[in-house]
Formats: structure tokens, C-alpha cells, sequence
């Protein structure tokens, strides 16, 4: 639950009042125009940037503002996968040592993480002889799926997904979305979806929150906010979307 957060930038208020809440098992949509705030508000819950006032609770626990040991607790339950999936791996190190990587941060031996591996590949439903690749030489559409099994690796309560298809052609889009559909259903894994393509929020998305200017304009069910929107600004998101 995010509960009444504002951030500032010297003079300039970059988050006012924002509130919302992503149930267990739930996907919800973050939408609105570039430099709206949904890129600091999903830095913000990570830890990566801290608020001002406010208050961020993670299965009922207060996570603003924690230090060291329990900070890193944070980064184990809260995982994002971000746009350009090749800058967030290594290019000296295959795909393969990412994901590995992440299990070992968890304390488990080599050979430990190397029997789990297997199964999260193919879970993502990438092969093991794409994930022996480097960054460089594997496409978008198989770099995201990796990032997905690196964060899928630690066994997060929320994955932030932040523009996590938007560098992608539409045919891979569609893959990656059915994949998170499919890993939601199965592992009850809540999500962030953070974007600005509508049909893909439709598509995935049970609620989406409407940004603008740092400010949470509408919220609600899916369907209903972009069928039936209240507000402007909505109309013209739906609106430049199509």
C-alpha cells in the first residue's frame, strides 16, 4: 500500500498525495504521460529514491526509510524488470551467471542455484542454450524473458515491470504479456505495470491508476476507466492511444 506519499526536487514537487494499493495475485496498471511520476513512484517503493512524507507498507510492514540489512530484505521482495533488458545485465557475463547470480544472494551453494535453473528457464520459457548467451547476442524478447526468470529468481511478493515492453516489436509484446499473464495465475505474483500503451494495461491489467503532473487523477477497475472515463485527461489518453 502506497499511503499519502509526496517527493520534492529542491522547489519542485515531483509526487503529491499519491495512493493506491496492489492486492496479492493482482496486476495493476500505472499509466499517464512521460515525466508524469510513474517512473520515481515505482524508485520510490523500491527504496531507490526516498519520500518526503508518507508511507509505503509491504505485506503490512512499513519499508520507507530501512537501512543495510533490512533495506536488502526490501530488494529481495520487491523486483523490477526495466525497459532496455540488455543494460541490466552484465555484457562480460552470460545470462546464464545473471540469473545464477540471483539465486547465490539468496545463500544458496552453486550447485544449489544450478538445480533450481532449470525450472525458471523453463518457466519463462526460455531455452538453456539461449540463456549461455551473452546480452549482446540474444534479442529483446529472450533478454526480458531472463531478466524476468532473474527476478522471478528470489521469490518476490511485487515485480515492477517499468516500460518493460515498450522497446519491443509489437509480436514480442505479446509474448512477454501472455508470459506475466501466465506467471500471475500460477505463482499469484502481484505487479506493477508501468507504461503508457492502453491496449496492453486492457490487456493485462484487473485496475489502472491515472497519472498526471505528479498526481493521481482516476483510479478504478480496468474496463471501467477506459471505457468510461471521468476525468479529461483520461479521455485524452485514451484518445492519443489509439
Amino acid at each position: 500500500d502506497v499511503l499519502d506519499v509526496n517527493k520534492s526536487y529542491g522547489k519542485e514537487s515531483i509526487l503529491h498525495h499519491i495512493e493506491f494499493s496492489v492486492g496479492s495475485g493482482e496486476i495493476v496498471g500505472l499509466v499517464g504521460e512521460s515525466g508524469c511520476g510513474k517512473s520515481t513512484t515505482a524508485r520510490l517503493i523500491t527504496g531507490l529514491v526516498q519520500a518526503d512524507a508518507g508511507s509505503v507498507l509491504l505485506e503490512g510492514e512499513e519499508i520507507l526509510g530501512r537501512k543495510g540489512r533490512r533495506q536488502r530484505e526490501v530488494y529481495r521482495k520487491i523486483q523490477m524488470v526495466f525497459q532496455i533488458p540488455q543494460d541490466s545485465f552484465d555484457p562480460m557475463q552470460t545470462l546464464e551467471t545473471g540469473i545464477l547470480e540471483a539465486f547465490r544472494n539468496q545463500g544458496m551453494s552453486r550447485k544449489e542455484a544450478c538445480l533450481h535453473l532449470p525450472e525458471l528457464l523453463k518457466k519463462v520459457e526460455l531455452s538453456s542454450e539461449t540463456a549461455m548467451r551473452y546480452p549482446r547476442e540474444t534479442s529483446g524478447g529472450e533478454c526480458q524473458r531472463a531478466a524476468i526468470a532473474r527476478a522471478l529468481a528470489v521469490q518476490p511478493s511485487l515485480l515492477i515491470c517499468d516500460e518493460a515492453t515498450s522497446a519491443l516489436d509489437a509480436a514480442v509484446q505479446a509474448q512477454i504479456v501472455q508470459l506475466l499473464k501466465k506467471l500471475q495465475r500460477e505463482e499469484g505474483l502481484a505487479m506493477l505495470w508501468i507504461g503508457h500503451d492502453l491496449a496492453l494495461v486492457r490487456e493485462l491489467c484487473s485496475r489502472v491508476i491515472v497519472m498526471r503532473q505528479g498526481k493521481i487523477v482516476e483510479q478504478g477497475e480496468t474496463r471501467e476507466v477506459l471505457e468510461y472515463p471521468k476525468e479529461e485527461y483520461t479521455k485524452l489518453l485514451m484518445e492519443y492511444s489509439l
